[in-house]
């Protein structure tokens, strides 16, 4: 993945925040993860050090409603930007450098980065208490951000610090902007998977005088009720992100970005009854594969709220369950999805989103069937949302079968609420490199690296068919590296390999039955090799959600599918523990920008996951296998 494909976290912090070194620490790690993060920082308590290192006064305005802000007239801004670039900006570039993080610090009006909107004339009181109109004060909002050189600055730098004030386009002296507005503005432009304000309190308190009093979930119009002073800023950033962005939003604090009790999430769509808020609230937070941790976070304090046991492992794997006895039950889900994500909403009766498919709705069955099932005193309900499914790596799978063994297995896929999942096709994934002298394509007999590559692929595409007749398979990737004494082309080639395939021999097929080797110019890796798998329908397993099928009135459909799942990840070492795939959605609608969930279909789904899941847990011992 490219720099410019990872996630983007908007922040907003204070300068008095910045002060403290937590949050740059956090900041840190959300870069050590992979993310670019575009900070956008305050200046109140830098600006207030600076005028007084220079023994000037800061000039107020006294509004008619009584509020006093700074007055920005245009003799005043060279000194505004002089307090964020000689104090604010410096002691971020030192904070960060100092924990290793390479950082490009500006402010916004600088080039244009940022350009803005003039305020109108201001209402205010005269020293004699007078009413004027204050026609040179330079405040605005901002507009307009230059994306492709901020985009730019993104992929060459782990933290972009911008602070205001923003450019006029209608020349003059620059304007001053609200910091929080800036970020929500920056977040909408650039397309940010998350916003985070951070506040000196424990979020967006429901009264200012009682520091725990935070409000934990907030929808539009809601913040607005309880936001005093500083923090109406706040909640009208986090409601310019929510209408103008697909970023999840958060007022976080005090002083930090972690503490999920000292957090105000802001959801932009309403569950249409309660028994759909987690299945919505799951889609509404972005969580393409490597950027899982803000959702496995939100998760785990979930459980936690319910009384549930659950933290996120080494791997970022959110981990939940329930009893303590030594028969175990895994219900494995993903928390990731793949790519361009859109704002969740919902449109009769379905919620649209990236995800609800695959595999949100899923998940969300899991940890609401965790929270209500019947668990007995030799059981245990283990609820896993793994990382990485959707890419290679699978990372997450492989950690839960190497640290979580159970009894037996639901892998959490679209199945749709009437179909029973026994088993997936396997997954054989080559990278093929073909590679050629640098060479004019114009010359005799010339034989490019495309044209080599191409061969190749048709050559082992169909001896790897040849061993495996059923197989599927596909170029997923190509790519092109011109050089100066030899040029590449690659290609990803994916094979969707039916149950009980000999991957032995589709090695062999691929690797030395081409005609086509390295001697040729043509390299091939592989990837991933992992046989699928498929049970019968006769076991304890299934044979419970028969029951709950038939309690449910439903006629079910037993399937193998053509596709892969982390259920073929444990069944490289789990050879003789039952499994089944089974999740609410219509899996056509998987990856596509249709994907959208049906309530009535997620209510079905999860009771009759409810039913089958608290029915396994009541069989006797020794027929659970």
């Amino acid at each position: 993945m490219s720099r410019s494909d990872s996630p983007l976290y908007v922040i907003k912090a204070g300068s008095a925040t910045l002060d403290r070194e937590i949050v740059l620490k956090e900041i840190a790690d959300i870069v050590a993860r992979g993310a670019r993060v575009l900070l956008v920082a305050g200046g109140a308590t830098g600006i207030e050090r600076h005028y007084t290192a220079i023994d000037r006064p800061m000039p107020q305005l006294r509004l008619t409603n009584g509020d006093s802000v700074r007055y920005c007239p245009p003799q005043e801004m060279p000194h505004l930007v002089d307090a964020y670039e000689k104090v604010t900006l410096p002691a971020v570039e030192q904070g960060l450098r100092a924990l290793g993080i390479g950082v490009f610090t500006s402010v916004a009006a600088r080039g244009g980065l940022v350009t803005g909107r003039a305020n109108r004339p201001l209402k205010a009181l005269s020293a004699e208490g007078r009413p004027v109109v204050v026609r040179d004060h330079r405040a605005g909002v901002p507009a307009e951000a230059d994306t492709v050189r901020l985009t730019a600055l993104l992929d060459a730098y782990d933290v972009v610090c911008l602070a205001p004030p923003v450019a006029d386009p209608d020349g003059g002296a620059p304007l001053n902007v609200d910091a929080d507005v800036l970020a929500a503005v920056l977040a909408a432009a650039l397309d940010a998977d998350h916003l985070r304000l951070v506040t000196g309190t424990a979020g967006l308190l429901t009264d200012p005088d009682d520091p725990g009093s935070t409000l934990l979930d907030a929808y539009p119009g809601d913040g607005a009720r309880y936001a005093r002073g500083r923090m109406r800023q706040k909640v009208r950033a986090a409601e310019i992100a929510l209408a103008d962005s697909a970023a999840d939003v958060a007022i976080t604090g005090p002083h930090t970005l972690g503490d999920a009790t000292g957090r105000t999430r802001f959801w932009r769509t309403r569950e249409p009854a309660a028994d759909l808020a987690l299945l919505t609230r799951v889609v509404c937070v972005p969580s393409v594969s490597g950027d899982e941790a803000p959702l496995a976070e939100y998760l785990a304090e979930w459980c936690r709220e319910r009384g549930m046991d659950a933290h996120v492992d080494p791997v970022g794997n959110l981990v939940a369950y329930r009893g303590a006895g030594d028969r175990r039950m895994l219900l494995l889900g993903h928390l990731d999805t793949v790519p361009h994500r859109w704002p969740a909403e919902w449109r009769a009766g379905e919620l649209w989103g990236r995800g609800s498919v695959d595999a949100k709705g899923s998940l969300a069955a899991f940890l609401e069937v965790l929270a209500h099932a019947d668990i007995p005193e030799d059981g245990q309900l283990v609820v896993v949302g793994a990382v990485e499914e959707e890419i290679s790596s699978s990372k997450g799978a492989y950690h839960a079968r190497d640290h979580y063994p159970a009894d037996a297995v639901v892998i959490g896929e679209p199945s749709g609420a009437a179909k029973l999942t026994l088993g997936y096709f396997g997954l054989f994934k080559l990278r093929v490199t073909a590679s050629v002298a640098t060479g004019h394509s114009a010359g005799l007999d010339a034989v490019s690296a495309p044209d080599r590559l191409i061969g190749a692929l048709a050559d082992i595409r169909a001896a790897v068919l040849a061993a495996a007749p059923d197989a599927l398979s596909a170029v997923i990737d190509v790519t092109g590296e011109p050089g100066r004494t030899q040029d590449r082309a690659t290609g990803i080639l994916n094979f969707r390999i039916p149950p009980g395939a000999d991957f032995d021999a589709l090695r062999t097929a691929a690797l030395t039955g081409t005609g086509t080797g390295v001697a040729d110019g043509v390299d091939i890796e592989v990837l991933r090799a992992t046989p699928g798998h498929a049970g019968g329908r006769t076991g304890p397993l299934v044979k419970v959600f028969t029951r709950a099928f038939a309690e449910a009135g439903i006629r079910p459909r037993f399937v193998v599918k053509k596709g892969t799942s982390d259920m073929n990840t444990l069944a490289t070492t789990w050879h003789d523990v039952p499994m089944v795939a089974y999740g609410p959605g219509d899996s056509a609608l998987d990856h596509t920008d249709e994907e959208r969930i049906d309530a009535m279909e997620y209510r079905t789904a999860r009771s009759l996951l409810a039913d089958a899941v608290n029915r396994w847990l009541a069989l006797p011992e020794g027929s659970r296998g």
